[in-house]
């Protein structure tokens, strides 16, 4: 059973049928889905998901499909947990990590919300995807549609990092480097989608495939006991993520699944990237495009397809917004694996290092709950990792080679 009412426009709140909508045609704002809340609450209950199997499909009455999920039914339920050894690190209180950086299959969020469009895409009858990409999107589309039988055209910049290459190449997809930025890909893409019937996960069904990022909120109140943080840091590159988190919490609260959503929301960007950051410290109604010069290209999109309403999430919620330089970046990607033994992409140095700095700055209190968004693996993205990091001490296999070696480093230590 669908509890789908249909699409309507964030802008004008011109409604429309749930068909391949992405755009407004009387003002051009972005369209999204509407449910029947009311149905939804007399069936989603906190009893009836506890005996649910733990997926980004245990809140299916919450995300746009007509029948049964079919792709993406072991993606989502990823690890949150509290992060003490970086709260002493950070000196503060209360600190969480919700790690999608190990999410299945294909080690980040883009796993949700390409589950839920798969599944649509199937149910339109597309028989191709394809996506535009900074790199995990590419993967998750090239994975989840092998499985679905379904083929697969990946568009995505030329420079994308090698590990991010192999990680869509593995699924044999057909795979387009395209010599230019993010948005010249996205807008190609756009003009291949206006002649092909092809399902562009994030153009023509863009308003389903977004949903799936809600039940990354989803997962947050529910593993948190049926709370939410007072802070929440968010890495954002088309604002999507922010927006939907956004929307999560307020569904819980309307289903009464929360007694109250007081979050204050923040966007952490790189510094060679920051269209949403400058917005947002600007109180600005227009998100000016921008260049992108960063080494974290997974956030490295100009011209943010949500901007302007990650910028009102954030704004509303009385929250705030920060970018990193690419030192800092990897200082924080080397402080998180250091003392949680997460290895996070750099969109996760990203907001770890945003986070660090609100909290240094006063922004966000030091005696107050915070959870960080941790949503891609290291694994994909270690170039900029490259000389940063020492190396192996290398001794021949005698223990006279190895005290000799590490003389300094197991001085102390008992020996039998």
């Amino acid at each position: 059973m669908s509890y789908v009412i249909g699409l309507k426009c964030r802008e004008c709140g011109r409604r429309y049928p749930k068909e391949v909508v992405f755009v407004c045609e009387y003002c051009f704002g972005g369209v999204e889905v509407d449910y029947d809340y009311d149905a939804i609450r007399r069936v989603l209950t906190k009893t009836a998901l506890a005996s649910r199997p733990k997926s980004l499909w245990r809140y299916r009455e919450l995300l746009p499909i007509e029948g049964e999920p079919t792709v993406g039914l072991t993606s989502g339920f990823t690890p949150f947990f509290r992060a003490d050894r970086l709260a002493t690190a950070l000196g503060v209180r209360e600190l969480y990590i919700k790690d999608d950086s190990v999410s299945h299959p294909t080690l980040s969020f883009k796993d949700r919300v390409v589950s839920v469009a798969l599944t649509r895409a199937k149910e339109f009858g597309f028989d191709t995807v394809a996506c535009a990409s900074t790199g995990n999107l590419a993967n998750s589309v090239s994975a989840h549609a092998a499985k679905a039988g379904l083929k697969r055209f990946i568009f995505i910049p030329a420079d994308l990092e090698m590990g991010k290459v192999i990680a869509s190449l593995i699924y044999q997809p057909t795979l387009i480097a395209v010599e230019g930025t993010y948005d010249e890909v996205n807008r190609l893409c756009a003009e291949i989608g206006a002649k092909y019937p092809w399902a562009f996960v994030n153009i023509n069904i863009r308003p389903y495939y977004a949903e799936g990022s809600k039940t990354y909120g989803y997962e947050i109140a529910e593993q948190l006991g049926w709370r939410v943080p007072q802070h929440i840091v968010i890495p954002a590159a088309g604002g999507s993520l922010i927006t939907k988190i956004g929307k999560a919490f307020k569904e819980l609260t309307l289903l009464g699944l929360l007694s109250e959503a007081h979050t204050k929301f923040y966007c952490a960007q790189a510094t060679g990237c920051a269209p949403i950051v400058t917005t947002i410290k600007a109180r600005a109604d227009i998100v000016k495009p921008v260049k992108p010069n960063t080494i974290a290209k997974s956030l490295a999109i100009g011209n943010p397809a949500d901007g302007y309403s990650a910028t009102k999430t954030v704004l509303d919620s009385g929250g705030w917004a920060e970018s990193a330089s690419d030192d800092e970046i990897i200082e924080a990607m080397k402080l998180l694996a250091e003392t949680e033994g997460v290895f996070t992409e750099t969109a996760g140095g990203v907001t770890l290092a945003v986070t660090k700095k609100l909290i240094e700055q006063g922004t966000i209190p030091r005696d107050e709950s915070i959870v960080v968004c941790i949503t891609g693996n290291g694994l994909k993205t270690q170039e900029p990792l490259m000389n940063r990091l020492g190396s192996a001490t290398r001794i021949k296999p005698t223990l006279a080679s190895f005290e000799d070696n590490l003389g300094d480093r197991i001085r102390g230590v008992s020996a039998r």
